[in-house]
């Protein structure tokens, strides 16, 4: 994929994004992406190269290093952006659908006939729902790959000195990792931004409800406003006619 590509890609992403969205999606390409392409592919790049054990039998050092190592921190991260980022295509592919319902609409039905859609990226209906679907997928994948990542590395830390007894070493055996300062910087810095997008997203997820909860509090009360005037209508239609007939029983009466 080229840049043009990716940059109409985001365009389409932010059309239809809330200033929540926009924000986390700025810090995943500013401080996610951008950092892992510069700078950590170079960091972790001779992670299995530089893994030192104090031992010359076959076969140790790599399965010290498998067994530290289950999965690269780089890869790891790489899964992580591209399913973290695939949610939120979800909502551009739904207004496609709608702009190509309504664009088949008018080709059956002419140019004057009325809208499907008043707004085919506005999140009302359907495109609500996928929208605050998509906001969960990525809070759920987040928090999964957060909570991965702390759990093969213990409190996302790498020490210098890691020590293994597994077959074909002989006894235990002292591993060392390269530049292990380095990375927990940056392990640490991807983390945090990563924190910073779950709470995006939840943040995001509270002010689509709020915000649907406003508009329903508000069509009820003009539906309660209208249904009392009406009501008010009616009685006071209905007064003349009681009059009338109170009118005629007294003449009755008197006759």
């Amino acid at each position: 994929m080229d840049w043009k590509t990716l940059q109409a890609l985001l365009s389409g992403v932010n059309k239809y994004s809330t200033a929540f969205s926009r924000i986390w999606l700025s810090v995943v390409f500013v401080f996610r992406v951008l950092v892992y392409v510069v700078a950590a592919e170079r960091v972790w790049g001779d992670e299995q190269k530089d893994f030192d054990c104090n031992t010359r039998q076959p076969g140790c050092t790599n399965v010290c290093y498998d067994h530290f190592f289950p999965i690269s921190h780089i890869r790891l991260w790489a899964l992580q952006l591209i399913f973290v980022t695939c949610p939120s295509l979800l909502v551009t592919m739904h207004v496609a659908y709608r702009e190509d319902r309504e664009r088949k609409h008018r080709e059956k039905n002419g140019e004057d006939c009325p809208r499907l859609y008043s707004n085919t990226g506005k999140k009302h209906g359907g495109l609500w729902w996928t929208y605050l679907l998509s906001l969960f997928f990525k809070l759920v994948i987040e928090i999964l790959f957060l909570y991965l990542l702390h759990k093969m590395w213990d409190s996302f830390d790498l020490p210098r000195l890691v020590k293994c007894s597994d077959k074909p070493c002989p006894n235990t055996v002292d591993c060392y990792i390269a530049r292990p300062t380095e990375k927990r910087v940056f392990t640490y810095f991807m983390v945090g931004a990563s924190s910073i997008c779950i709470v995006l997203t939840v943040c995001e997820i509270f002010y689509l409800i709020f915000k649907r909860v406003v508009r329903s509090t508000r069509k009820w009360r003009k539906s309660v406003k209208r249904s009392v005037s009406y009501s008010k209508a009616s009685t006071c239609q209905c007064h003349p006619k009681l009059e009338e007939k109170d009118n005629k029983s007294q003449t009755r009466c008197v006759a």
